[in-house]
């Protein structure tokens, strides 16, 4: 029996809309069903209910990140304050501020279309397993604050008597507000499901391979030979963009992976607290995060960031059973009390990421086709502001956000094969070796962090 997808498809998901078949027409054509994909359709319906929107999904919605993801849902667009601060300090209030509305409206649209996604509003907890790191967050709090960013620094025995484990020497509370927990794929089938009420049509199984520029137009060619020809077209197809010529420069796919546990006992659960059922990270440069799902099961995902040489994306590289027995080590340790714990659930996905972690626009073939990617693994939330921005380059180019830097400034693109590789892994291994060295970083991360370049997952 092959293994699902992930935890949150684990039940064999069968097309829902058909391919695409013969030649069709429409006024925007959006390539991708996941996050970026349907928000994007939805903000154009929102704007111009008459449009007539066609989504084009290589496999089913929710196929790729969308669906493998763990399901933190955050406000920042940023990948985070401090990423914020170090790439766009002087418009760091604005997106703050449009990041938080956009997360209250994420939230206010699931509640009005009564999508069951188990959104949760418990806050988050980063956690310190190294005493440089309890020291670096104690200092954090306060240039948080400046910024409007409230956290609580916990001590080792406040920590603990949050979370049950040997290895947290420190932590930093984010109280609810600029987050959230929530099953990526449901809410994903939920978008799919208010797109298909306001009349977009949705292809499952139609992998788009070619765009061509034609008279007032775009045609995109589907495998098995269908077409579909429109005035505008959305990319959004995330890690699965290399087809694409104009992208393979602006993203790299990174390999994430993840576990998802048994259901705990009540034993299991009162042995491990975590009472709030806060979203959890540890806060090192390979990281892991974790979280309960709603039947109280453990996810526990990241650390290993696997870049495959050539920027492969391939089903194969789904299953990584080193990568899987590492995480399990790594848990175990982290929860001793749960050494008889199983994981029956494992898989991987690519995420897209950018060298300074953040979404980025563009626009190709004359303006007719616009593209948004590179989410570094926190898009579920963002994702919804970026499908408002494409709206915007469609149906309001005047709009003043699209002179932001975040969204009118690509970031440094990464260098082909094998330079591309080579400098992946290279960099990967001075992050370990910071881990290892109390967080010190080499020089060649302290020039890349001056230029405002790194990698991430």
């Amino acid at each position: 029996m092959a293994e699902p997808l992930s935890y949150w498809l684990r039940d064999a998901q069968q097309p829902q809309h058909p391919p695409l078949r013969g030649a069709a027409a429409a006024d925007v054509v959006v390539i991708g069903a996941g996050f970026t994909g349907l928000w994007t359709a939805l903000a154009l319906t929102d704007t111009d209910p008459s449009l007539d929107v066609a989504v084009l999904e290589a496999e089913t919605v929710a196929f790729g990140a969308s669906g493998r993801n763990g399901g933190f849902c955050e406000a920042s667009l940023t990948h985070g304050l401090a990423n914020g601060i170090r790439h766009f300090p002087d418009e760091l209030e604005r997106l703050e501020t449009e990041g938080i509305d956009n997360l209250g409206g994420l939230v206010a649209f699931v509640a009005e279309h009564a999508i069951d996604c188990d959104l949760e509003e418990t806050g988050t907890l980063s956690l310190a397993d190294q005493p440089h790191q309890a020291d670096e967050f104690r200092a954090w709090v306060d240039e948080a604050a400046g910024y409007g960013e409230a956290l609580e620094f916990l001590d080792r025995a406040a920590v603990q008597a949050e979370i049950h484990s040997p290895i947290w020497q420190a932590g930093l509370y984010r109280a609810p507000g600029r987050d959230v927990l929530l099953d990526p794929a449901a809410l994903c089938r939920g978008l799919a499901r208010v797109a298909r009420e306001r009349g977009v049509r949705i292809y499952e199984g139609s992998r788009v391979e070619r765009l061509d520029r034609v008279a007032a137009g775009v045609v995109a060619s589907v495998a098995g030979g269908a077409s579909i020809r429109a005035d505008q077209v959305v990319v959004a197809t995330s890690a699965y963009s290399g087809w694409l010529g104009r992208l393979r420069s602006t993203f790299v796919p990174v390999y994430d992976y993840a576990l998802v546990s048994e259901p705990l006992t009540v034993d299991q659960r009162t042995a491990i607290g975590w009472a709030r059922r806060q979203g959890l990270s540890d806060s090192n440069n390979q990281f892991h995060y974790f979280r309960l799902t709603a039947d109280d099961r453990i996810l526990w995902g990241g650390y290993d960031a696997i870049h495959y040489y050539g920027s492969r994306v391939d089903p194969a590289l789904d299953q990584h059973p080193a990568t899987f027995a590492k995480l399990e080590a790594q848990f175990h340790r982290a929860f001793p009390q749960l050494e008889s714990m199983r994981f029956p659930y494992r898989w991987g996905g690519a995420i897209d990421t950018t060298t300074r972690f953040t979404v980025t626009f563009g626009q190709t073939l004359g303006g007719r086709v616009t593209y948004a990617l590179g989410y570094t693994g926190l898009g579920v939330g963002a994702s919804r502001w970026a499908g408002g921005v494409v709206r915007d380059f469609i149906l309001r180019p005047d709009e003043d956000r699209l002179r932001l830097r975040i969204v009118a400034s690509p970031p440094i693109p990464f260098p082909p094969e094998p330079i591309r590789s080579i400098a992946v892994n290279v960099v990967r291994h001075e992050l370990d070796r910071a881990d290892r060295d109390h967080g010190r970083r080499s020089i060649l991360l302290r020039t890349l962090d001056a230029l405002g370049i790194g990698f991430d997952s």
